[in-house]
């Protein structure tokens, strides 16, 4: 290709609707385009970064198994129904209605449409284990799309299901679709870590998150540098902080006028934060009361108190709704609340001693409360978000904390879709059972977002060679010199011919402008052409990521070349 050809309107200012550095970088570098909120057109370079990865993700798959086909976006909104999430993903869902009235959506994801294919389709434990995948839009109606390729409306994933006779084959299926995901993000040049995750809307009981990592990254993630252990901060797991044990003190009220935050409560009792008994009040999906307390210093996992309550949302609650509880904002407990509102206490609350909480009346607080003498009819879990220096719950060592992109995720749904859906097989004895599944997906857009996010510098994209756009450009510095364009047109062909991803920018622009826009997308190498080339046999590479420079004659370029693409 070259560069006179190519459709890539590059810009030299950032749009200003840009928050994010991939965003930011793929406008400048003629990659994307904004149709609508959340919704964009991938221009040439782009797609080609898109093919590249989906490729790799179809050798992955292909080796573990995976047999490729292609499902309907537009999806019936019966199958849904069947397996009750048709209510579950609420407005985030695209939904549609054909000309008689019957209720499609576009699909979010696909477990319903697969399960059903399948449950006509396979009756003998003979036809298992199976693995179908496909590379494909999906739909989602995000309340607030953002950073570009990160959180849009329509996205391009990589979805396969497994399907097993038994845990031992879903056990199996697993390992290697974890083994492919790890195949592929390595191949793609990113560093990622795999971390224990909630299973969300889809479901399951077993999940791992693929995470990108990058410092702009939405999700927020713990790991043990002492062991392997890692984990979303969303799924972290906590045992309860027992301290010291106390004499029980008895129970008494105090005035606390205008103390509505923990930290005035703590500062007026002039008491550690710790010794705090922090409340923070939700309305469920049927506006029900769900009241969340933790420890003073520690903060409510919305994740973990919406599964210890079965919710599917959760939003933070009303005043009224909480004052016709028997609460009072700024001042609640436990003590006092009405029977029918659900509490939920962390466990490292329920160790605490002569603590201080809510009293349920303005201004007033319980000093020396003990909730396992004072807390009556709650639910007690862990529902504590994960901080940097709370213990691993597999060695006991500190965590750390880092930031990531979520790019994939793998699951094992079990029977959860199968048993909604009625998808069985006869196994070696000619009984029915239900099939065992798993999902695993990759956000194949997000990936590419995610690369830029990772790789990048003051002057633009550095891409990983295997998913750049281009691996090579060449660079004649003077267009319009017969000598340089010559050489240039020849190194071009030479490349070609072993197969080498080259473009050629044979714009007759100033050099300066064609290295800004080969550093700002992001090319690899550049070779640049110029009075040195033609006239003493010196043609320069540079390598866009480290920005060493190598200089080679006409004969050896070509080995140089090769060479460097393979280390890179």
């Amino acid at each position: 290709m070259r560069t006179t050809q190519l459709y890539a309107p590059t810009l030299r200012q950032t749009p200003a609707e840009a928050e994010v550095v991939s965003h930011q970088l793929m406008l400048r570098a003629g990659m994307i385009r904004k149709a609508a909120g959340g919704v964009y057109t991938y221009l040439p370079l782009a797609w080609r970064v898109l093919r590249k990865i989906e490729h790799i993700i179809r050798e992955e798959m292909d080796a573990a198994d995976g047999q490729e086909l292609a499902m309907p976006i537009m999806q019936p909104a019966e199958l849904w129904q069947q397996t009750g999430r048709w209510d579950i993903f609420g407005e985030e869902m695209f939904r549609l209605q054909d000309r008689h009235g019957r209720q499609f959506c576009l699909g979010p994801t696909h477990e319903e449409m697969i399960t059903s294919l399948v449950c006509n389709e396979v009756r003998s434990y003979r036809q298992l284990p199976l693995r179908l995948y496909q590379i494909q839009n999906k739909y989602r109606d995000e309340i607030r799309p953002r950073f570009g390729l990160m959180r849009g409306r329509e996205f391009i994933m990589k979805d396969l299901y497994s399907f097993d006779k038994d845990e031992a084959g879903l056990d199996v299926s697993y390992k290697k679709m974890y083994d492919a995901y790890t195949n592929i993000f390595t191949r793609c040049g990113l560093a990622f870590r795999p971390v224990e995750a909630d299973g969300g809307a889809i479901g399951g009981g077993h999940t791992h998150e693929f995470t990108v990592l990058a410092d702009s990254g939405e999700s927020e993630i713990v790991y043990c540098s002492a062991c392997d252990y890692a984990a979303n901060v969303e799924k972290a797991e906590l045992s309860a902080l027992v301290p010291a044990a106390e004499e029980m003190q008895e129970m008494t009220m105090v005035e606390t006028p205008g103390t509505k935050t923990i930290e005035a409560v703590a500062q007026l009792l002039n008491i550690d934060v710790a010794r705090t008994i922090k409340a923070v009040a939700f309305q469920n999906e049927k506006d029900e009361l769900v009241c969340a307390f933790v420890r003073g210093d520690h903060e409510v996992n919305d994740v973990k108190l919406q599964n210890a309550v079965e919710a599917t949302a959760l939003r933070m609650a009303e005043d009224p709704v909480i004052t016709a509880a028997g609460g009072v904002a700024g001042f609640m407990s436990p003590i006092g609340m009405h029977k029918d509102v659900k509490v939920v206490v962390d466990l490292s609350v329920m160790e605490m001693y002569n603590a201080v909480a809510g009293a349920n009346q303005v201004d007033r607080h319980y000093k020396n409360v003990n909730p396992q003498r004072d807390f009556k009819d709650v639910i007690v879990a862990d529902i504590r978000l994960m901080k940097a220096g709370d213990p691993c719950p597999h060695c006991g060592a500190a965590v750390k904390m880092t930031r990531g992109i979520e790019a994939g995720q793998v699951f094992k749904l079990g029977t959860k879709y199968s048993e909604a859906l009625h998808a069985t097989f006869l196994d070696e004895n000619g009984r029915e059972k239900p099939l065992v599944m798993g999902c695993y997906g990759i956000g194949v857009s997000r990936t590419m977002a995610a690369a830029i996010e990772q790789h990048n510098d003051e002057d633009g994209i550095i891409w990983p060679a295997a998913i750049a756009p281009y691996e090579v450009v060449v660079v004649p510095v003077n267009a319009k010199n017969d000598e340089q364009l010559q050489l240039a047109e020849e190194i071009y062909r030479e490349l070609k011919a072993v197969r080498v991803d080259v473009l050629l920018d044979d714009r007759k622009e100033r050099a300066g402008v064609k290295f800004k826009d080969a550093d700002l997308i992001g090319y690899p190498m550049r070779i640049t052409v110029g009075p040195k080339a033609v006239e003493e046999d010196a043609i320069e590479l540079k390598l866009r990521r480290s920005g060493e420079v190598k200089v080679c004659g006409k004969n050896e370029y070509l080995d140089q070349v090769t060479a460097l693409l393979k280390e890179i």
